[in-house]
């Protein structure tokens, strides 16, 4: 992991934290506000308070997670 500071748009490196840190957490259960949540929560991830992902931005992270954990065929998911 970059110990470089993460923001909205860091969505593979985001995605890569979620996966070491949440390892029992399925990304495709997630709603968006959880994600969001979880996303707040890395050690790494900064940004400022006033600013919020829109709904693209939450949606490319899961994906991204979702790929990361499963490959790009979630339904071929153990």
């Amino acid at each position: 992991m970059n110990p470089e500071r993460l923001s909205w748009t860091d969505i593979d490196p985001i995605a890569e934290a979620l996966d070491e840190t949440h390892p029992d957490v399925e990304p495709l259960s997630l709603r968006p506000g959880t994600l969001k949540k979880l996303v707040e929560q890395l050690p790494d991830f900064e940004t400022d308070p006033r600013e919020s992902p829109n709904n693209d931005i939450l949606e490319a992270i899961q994906t991204a997670w979702i790929d990361l954990r499963h490959g790009s065929n979630p339904d071929e998911a153990p």
